[in-house]
């Protein structure tokens, strides 16, 4: 192999942002991402490489100014230096001929060697797999042959590799020509808005940290990715994103996304708050992201031969998957509802017994009301003390006494006290977010809507007959008739809460009974728990398929237009 193949040619522009930077700090910043260390390049400008505006630039010292064009050339490696050599692993192809392959890259795996890249890498295998693709057969870089585009190291999916250095400079120019079609699926955080878009971001070397990419309104170079939001978990924590870019940016989607506020899950170099945040989760989806959830999942190139489109999907991997099913596996959260003095406190018991995570809005009042609470500091607030006592705590009879007098006291408590319950109700459950089913016994559920704005998935309603919830359970609880009575106008009638209930619980003869209702209810849960699962996993098996068809039509469409892109890196 001649010395004019394996020479390498990096040109850049430089930007008013790097006025006065030393030629050699310059690049080391620019290859950094090559795998090429400092002392290489200082080597190459020492030994007249380096090149401003035309002429050599032997020192590394010089400083550069805006507009200056400047170029590096690799010194021609030595027989050997580099060059990767085979290693025995399994490389998947899912398209395979005498010019090209397109394989399957797992995440974990660098594509090709570089220094400081111990590897094995993907390049390594493939010359294992593909004997014909390495440089002593093929001509081509000996440091990387049959590369033509590049997957970050953490990055599953579809590559397209040359078997021919025919090959490599056909695939390489449609990639340059941007005639090629890729799509990628990452799991991001939040939820993007709008669900579907383009971020078109000028990309370059962040001006601080020299091995990151970042959005450079001034001075970078063009970068393009269309989104479309296919999922969102609950409560929007993170989605399912598909990504088209139509530019090759190192990093690009990664940049893009947490350019407009969503992270990849797992991205601690364009995410870092956000992924340590997310390491600190108390549930099981803390461990169920160990890389940058990004993946390949359709691809389409001209063949380097025959101009045909090559067009393969690849579903997501385990882990990817495993982390999708994962945000949405979470508790059943049940709401239990009934009127005042009818049960649910008694139901709830029950299930606490079971050993199902259990929260009572009234414990929780309790604890808002009495000394240091939260309640009853804003009550003291608002009311200058007249319904605290001397201990911090609330004066709830002198309290229920103005709500019951004033209609006007009584909603302005609420509207205090029942966003605090529903902050530790929310907290509640997404403290049992892995167990199956968490059960919150909440007497004002549906009058706050909570059944209509997703913080419940199911609301059970316990019916107790008129006579022995105002007679003998009014007495246990030592409730006058008037009492029972005003704590009724203040709720549903009894009617409209149970139409409004998912399922009903009888609370019409003994306590044995009502335990047997709370197992009922609870083997209910347990079933829609995984009724719900199973029908998300179908979904999921159903969507990747589906979303390649669409693909494909949409590719159809871009084909009859002409080229619009797709890039070389991500």
């Amino acid at each position: 192999m001649t010395n004019e193949k394996s020479e390498q040619c990096w040109e850049r522009t430089v930007s008013r942002a790097d006025a006065g930077v030393r030629l050699d700090k310059f690049w080391g910043r620019e290859l950094a991402g090559e795998g090429v260390s400092r002392g290489r390049i200082k080597s190459w400008i020492e030994s007249g490489l380096a090149l401003v505006d035309g002429e050599a630039a032997p020192k590394g010292n010089r400083k550069l100014a805006p507009g200056q064009t400047v170029a590096i050339r690799a010194a021609a490696p030595e027989p050997g230096e580099f060059a990767a050599e085979p290693v025995r692993g399994d490389i998947e192809a899912v398209f395979e001929d005498a010019d090209m392959l397109v394989v399957v890259k797992p995440a974990g795996l660098t594509t090709h060697p570089a220094p400081g890249e111990p590897g094995p890498t993907l390049v390594n295998l493939l010359v294992h797999q593909w004997p014909d693709i390495a440089a002593e057969n093929s001509s081509m870089d000996p440091q990387r042959p049959g590369i033509v585009h590049r997957l970050d190291k953490d990055t599953s999916g579809l590559m397209a590799v040359a078997r021919t250095e025919a090959a490599r400079l056909a695939l390489s120019a449609s990639f340059a020509g941007r005639e090629t079609f890729k799509v990628y699926l990452a799991l991001v955080q939040g939820c993007p808005e709008p669900r579907q878009g383009t971020i078109d971001a000028p990309m370059g070397r962040h001006p601080h940290h020299k091995t990151r990419m970042a959005v450079l309104p001034k001075g970078g170079r063009e970068a393009r990715s269309d989104y479309r939001v296919l999922w969102t978990g609950p409560r929007g924590l993170a989605s399912l994103v598909a990504v088209r870019i139509h530019t090759g940016r190192t990093h690009q989607i990664r940049v893009h996304m947490a350019h407009i506020g969503h992270p990849l899950l797992g991205d601690a170099v364009y995410g870092p708050r956000e992924n340590a945040e997310w390491a600190r989760r108390p549930d099981r989806l803390a461990g169920l992201a160990p890389r940058q959830m990004l993946h390949a999942f359709y691809l389409c190139v001209p063949h380097p031969a025959t101009g045909e489109p090559v067009t393969r999907w690849l579903a997501p991997p385990e882990d990817f998957r495993a982390l999708l099913s994962g945000l949405t596996r979470e508790c059943l959260r049940v709401g239990i509802v009934g009127m005042p003095g009818g049960g649910k406190s008694t139901l709830l018991k029950a299930l606490r017994g079971m050993g199902r995570p259990c929260f009572s809005a009234d414990e929780s009042v309790a604890a808002l009301y009495g000394p240091g609470g939260d309640g009853a500091a804003m009550i003291k607030q608002r009311f200058g003390g007249r319904y605290t006592l001397d201990d911090g705590g609330v004066d709830k009879p002198g309290l229920f006494k103005a709500m019951r007098e004033s209609e006007a006291v009584r909603r302005e408590v609420m509207d205090m006290v029942h966003p605090m319950v529903r902050h530790q109700c929310e907290e509640f459950f997404r403290a049992h977010r892995d167990e199956p089913v968490a059960y919150a016994e909440v007497p004002l559920l549906l009058e706050g809507g909570w059944h209509k704005d997703g913080m419940v998935d199911l609301v059970a309603g316990v019916r107790c007959p008129p006579a022995k919830r105002t007679g003998e359970l009014r007495e246990l609880r030592h409730l006058s008739p008037e009492i029972l009575a005003v704590f009724d106008s203040w709720q549903w009638p009894e009617a409209d809460k149970l139409a409004a209930c998912d399922v009903i619980v009888d609370n019409d003869k003994g306590l044995a009974e009502l335990a047997e209702g709370a197992r009922g209810l609870d083997q209910t849960a347990q079933v829609a728990w995984e009724r719900r699962n199973r029908e998300f996993a179908d979904w999921m098996d159903g969507l990747w398929p589906g979303l390649a068809d669409e693909l494909s039509g949409e590719l159809a469409e871009k084909l009859a237009a002409g080229p619009d892109g797709g890039g070389s890196e991500a």
